[in-house]
């Protein structure tokens, strides 16, 4: 059963006159080395892209959206490519399969260079030894408590990372950073891993049994269908949704070149609802962006009405309580919106193991060979091989972790609570799937412990390692990659496809887009250097913009915390309230609120993008309401040529963005 409350049928994602998939040859069904090879050829190109525009211009952001729109342009030009192909030789033509395992390993490796990602942690390795000073004292503070292995800290070095116009390509440098570099990717392979299992331990109760809606697929698997040949394309209200949006991009584009066209900006700092309010107890609203993005109005127009209405909904109350707090006098950091957020997510868990208790006992009696388990031979991997992995997998972070200077009883609670978080992701973006889950500034592993313990149990060992290991829990979450490996299983699942190879696949992606996002990262820095503007006025640097981490730990070593009972109750308020939430949805048929749009509103990211919800969620009740079904799926093939409009036209003026060497138009949030 699912968490979510049942839909009207019209209400339903996809429908299936549009998006059915015939059943595959075996042929036509297998995971081929071939599209491999391909992907792991337009892994490098797409990391480097991801690098210039997030981390270093900080213009372009193709990784904040659920849906990567740097992944479904390299689909949508290799589809033209497969048309061409087609009618030449039909039998060397990519097919569906192939294109799903190219999505999911560029998907994978561009979600780990993202800017939430590694991005975060690669620059700041070694931030706490390059702006030591005798003011800041650090190197008596927290040099004792880095992990050496994991940093390179000579600052003859370093001296290229933050001057810039020095060669990367030489034996001495590459020779310093190749020993951090093998040691990370060791790690991440080893976090990842665990993701794949957990997803192979679920794919079947969800995908097959709830048979989760999966929004955030509808795109990739519709354009891939038949390896592209499919009538999607032939639908002319597609065409219209593309050339509206795409002349849109391009009026903003060349705006940009010309600034003397008149232009209305769609995104999120153009406007701020906020000024208004200059009064007491009203200015503690604080900023209103008010964002206009077409193709996330598209995508708003997916999602179930009552998970659009939601996340704009919470958004508000997340402002209301500000204001209520500044009535009454409540000093900061009331309304500890990250707590409730925490909260909130960890019942999103705690349900999700719930609904899946009965699936994940049968599995369990599948490991052990008893007669009543399940049949597990279609699977990407049998559940014994992924319970082995997890094993294995989980003992190497384990020995990574306690070689980083972590203790045992801080790893395990550190680690148990990412992996909550990150399954509590995973089950939302495959029931309902929300445009982006941001969780920005501390909505992490560490702030919950700190919260819980205060910072002397945990000691400047652990806080030490935490600091560099921002990447994985810490910043946003918008480009966790476990979803993607789960919506990957599923487009599998969809397109009948034999995922023997899919696994291998996911961690050749995985292996390879993190030594290729460290090269691109280190080779730009050493070419800009760390203390590059960012040209498209999105912050103070590439590399001194993540200083704050080095600050954070710092400030708490030399003023240590005391358990937070507030921050504890905001935290427990938050899991009461979500609870709640699910209770009224299970009871009444009714009710409008989705918990998981209270968890993801009570951070920081639904800004970039909850007007545009308010405008998808009356247009779809609109069309629900005034003309039925048939209107609805019209108006959905009007969305899909929306967001593939901007997604192909917009991500063109990042891509020339990328060879000219200037930002251009940057049609996304981020």
């Amino acid at each position: 059963m699912s968490i979510d409350r049942f839909e009207k049928p019209q209400d339903k994602l996809p429908p299936s006159s549009l998006l059915k998939t015939e059943k595959a040859t075996s042929l036509e069904s297998v995971v081929t080395w071939r599209s491999i090879f391909i992907a792991l050829l337009l892994i490098p190109p797409n990391v480097f892209w991801v690098v210039e525009t997030e981390f270093i211009w900080h213009s372009g952001h193709p990784t904040t959206i659920s849906l990567f729109w740097n992944v479904v342009l390299n689909l949508f030009f290799l589809i033209l490519i497969n048309l061409g192909i087609k009618q030449v030789s039909p039998k060397s033509a990519l097919t569906q399969a192939e294109f799903i395992t190219i999505y999911a390993m560029l998907s994978i490796a561009s979600g780990l260079a993202g800017h939430d990602a590694l991005a975060l942690t690669i620059p700041a390795l070694s931030h706490a030894f390059w702006f030591a000073t005798p003011e800041n004292d650090w190197a008596d503070l927290i040099h004792s408590y880095i992990p050496e292995f994991l940093v390179v800290s000579d600052k003859e070095i370093l001296r290229g990372v933050y001057d810039g116009e020095t060669p990367f390509y030489n034996r001495r440098i590459m020779g310093a950073w190749m020993g951090p570099t093998l040691w990370w990717t060791s790690f991440i392979m080893a976090v990842s891993t665990i993701m794949i299992c957990l997803n192979v331990m679920v794919r079947k109760q969800w995908t097959e049994h709830e048979k989760l809606a999966y929004p955030i697929i509808q795109l990739p698997m519709a354009i891939t269908e038949h390896g592209g040949a499919a009538g999607f394309f032939r639908n002319r209200l597609l065409w219209y949704g593309f050339i509206v949006a795409g002349f849109i991009d391009i009026w903003h584009g060349l705006a940009f070149f010309f600034p003397s066209l008149p232009d209305f900006s769609v995104r999120h700092n153009a406007r701020n609802w906020g000024k208004f309010f200059t009064d007491r107890p009203w200015n503690a609203i604080g900023n209103v962006p008010v964002p206009l993005y077409p193709f996330v109005i598209a995508l708003g127009f997916f999602l179930p009405l009552d998970l659009s209405f939601s996340l704009w909904f919470f958004y508000l109350f997340s402002k209301i309580q500000q204001v209520v707090g500044s009535a009454l006098g409540i000093p900061g950091p009331f309304p500890y919106p990250f707590e409730q957020s925490i909260g909130g997510w960890l019942s999103i868990f705690i349900m999700a193991v719930l609904v899946t208790r009965r699936h994940l006992a049968n599995v369990w009696r599948t490991i052990c060979g008893y007669a009543n388990g399940i049949d597990d031979s279609q699977e990407p991997i049998s559940y014994r091989v992924a319970l082995l992995l997890i094993f294995m997998a989980g003992l190497y972070i384990l020995w990574f972790t306690l070689k980083a200077g972590m203790t045992l009883w801080i790893i395990i609670p550190y680690f148990l609570f990412f992996y909550s978080l990150s399954v509590g992701i995973t089950r939302v973006r495959a029931e309902i799937g929300p445009p982006a889950h941001e969780m920005a500034f501390m909505c992490n592993s560490q702030q919950f412990l700190i919260n819980i313990l205060g910072t002397r149990p945990l000691g400047g060992r652990n806080l030490g390692f935490i600091t560099l290991n921002w990447w994985m829990s810490g910043r946003g979450y918008r480009e966790h990659i476990m979803p993607h490996q789960l919506e990957s299983f599923k487009m599998a699942e969809r397109a009948s496809m034999n995922t023997r190879k899919l696994v291998i696949a996911m961690l050749l992606a995985v292996i390879w887009g993190s030594l290729v996002t460290f090269w691109a990262m280190l080779s730009e820095l050493y070419r800009l250097g760390g203390a590059v503007t960012g040209a498209g006025g999105g912050g103070v640097g590439p590399s001194i913009g993540h200083i704050g981490q080095f600050n954070w730990l710092a400030g708490l070593l030399t003023f240590p915390k005391e358990p937070d009972v507030p921050a504890m109750g905001a935290m427990a308020s938050g899991m009461g309230f979500t609870l709640f939430l699910m209770i009224m949805r299970s009871r009444f048929m009714w009710f409008p609120l989705h918990p998981a749009g209270y968890a993801i509103s009570m951070s920081f990211g639904v800004g970039y993008f909850w007007s545009c919800l308010v405008i998808a969620t009356v247009l779809k009740w609109l069309v629900l309401q005034f003309g039925g079904a048939g209107s609805y799926r019209k108006v959905m093939v009007l969305m899909f040529g929306i967001m593939l409009g901007e997604y192909v036209v917009g991500a063109f003026w990042s891509v020339l963005s990328v060879i000219i060497q200037q930002p251009i138009y940057d049609f996304a949030p981020g």
